[in-house]
Parts: C-alpha cells; sequence; structure tokens
C-alpha cells in the first residue's frame, strides 16, 4: 500500500510539473504571434536586410574598384 502511495506521489508530481511546463511554453509561443511581437521581428528583419544589403554594395564597389584598377594598369603598361 505504502509503494503505491509513492508512486501515485510521484506520478501525480511529475504530471502536475509537466502540465505547467507545457503551459509556460504554450505562453511563450502564443506571444510570439502578438502584434507588438511580429511588428518588432518584422522591424529588427528589415534593419538586418539593410545593413546587410549595405555590406554587399560597398562590398561590391571595393571590388570593381580594385578590379578596374588591374584593367587600366594593363592597358598602360606595353604589350609584351
Amino acid at each position: 500500500m505504502f509503494k503505491r502511495t509513492i508512486w501515485f506521489t510521484i506520478g501525480t508530481g511529475v504530471g502536475l510539473g509537466g502540465s505547467v511546463y507545457a503551459q509556460r511554453r504554450l505562453r511563450k509561443k502564443i506571444e510570439q504571434y502578438f502584434p507588438e511581437q511580429v511588428a518588432k521581428q518584422v522591424s529588427t528583419s528589415v534593419r538586418t536586410f539593410s545593413a546587410d544589403v549595405l555590406a554587399a554594395a560597398k562590398e561590391g564597389k571595393a571590388a570593381m574598384r580594385e578590379r578596374e584598377d588591374v584593367l587600366r594598369s594593363r592597358l598602360q603598361s606595353p604589350p609584351r
């Protein structure tokens, strides 16, 4: 009889703990889809995307200048 009481108590505790854990995770997931959170995520994504685009443009311009310098040096050097 004592074993049953212990296992019943353990099972109840695990079940209660699991349901509280699941409820907290579910609330956090639901909060991610509130309008304020969605707006924050979109604005963050737009900011990072624009920063990436600017970095790519700078890198492309640098590569273009480098290639242009190589081509200009080839035009100015005497042919072989």
